[in-house]
């Protein structure tokens, strides 16, 4: 299971002063350093923590996979072609919120998916979809032409009671099943924690980590070499026991 780690909240920190750091490219080049598979990070509209020159400098810098979220706009498309990330995660976007809420719609505008799919396609793009576990989404997303998704875990890491938590858990598993059937690789992230990780990391379809909030958080206190090999540490640990 590879995790990618990302660093959109160092640059939430640096911006909080208006200075030069502390670096999101010195980030991602220790979280490259200390096992993470690949760096995330996701250029908002509004450029509230990640900037553009900080995407170019990035992905110049890293030997990793950079995954490049961003939502679907032409703007963001354009971005896309000119830095060529290995990958791009098409996220739903809205100006108000704290963090991004709930999966990508892809059925009520498969026709504007696929033109991006298509078009991050022709430029050797791999693209995903962040998407809820709902199965008809994940068909959608296969009949846009997306081989690639990632689930928002959100409901299941912000679950009220253990009740709502295991639910949330059967519909990440269901829906990881349905779209590997598909033959879609299946990704996971968002709210995920070294206290959370392990019922999704045993999922087996799941090939894929992206988390950057806690995985900053406990690098204030730990530095970010341990943060990465505590949740790398939780992740293998569940993976080999449902092994």
């Amino acid at each position: 299971m590879l995790l990618g780690v990302n660093i959109d909240h160092v640059a939430t920190l640096r911006n909080a002063r208006g200075v030069n750091y502390p670096s999101p490219l010195e980030a991602a080049l220790t979280a490259e350093t200390y096992g993470a598979d690949l760096i995330t990070l996701h250029l908002r509209e509004d450029r509230r923590h990640i900037k553009d020159e900080d995407v170019f400098a990035i992905k110049q810098a890293i030997k990793t996979r950079l995954n490049l979220e961003m939502a679907m706009t032409e703007e963001m498309l354009a971005n896309a072609l000119k830095v060529q990330p290995e990958d791009v995660c098409i996220v739903p976007e809205k100006r108000e919120e704290i963090t991004t809420e709930g999966g990508l719609e892809v059925i009520g505008q498969l026709e504007k998916v696929c033109h991006y799919t298509e078009k991050l396609h022709a430029a050797g793009i791999r693209v995903s979809l962040f998407i809820a576990p709902d199965l008809a989404q994940i068909q959608a997303a296969y009949d846009a032409g997306a081989r690639v998704i990632e689930l928002h875990t959100g409901a299941y890491a912000d679950a009220e009671t253990p009740a709502i938590r295991t639910q949330e858990l059967q519909r990440i598993q269901a829906a990881a099943e349905f779209a590997a059937n598909l033959g879609i690789t299946v990704n996971a992230g968002h709210g995920l924690t070294i206290h959370n990780v392990a019922p999704i990391a045993q999922i087996p379809q799941i090939v894929e980590l992206n988390i950057g909030h806690s995985v900053i958080a406990q690098a204030v206190f730990l530095g970010l070499p341990e943060a990465i090999r505590q949740m790398k540490n939780a992740m293998y640990r569940a993976r080999f026991q449902a092994a």
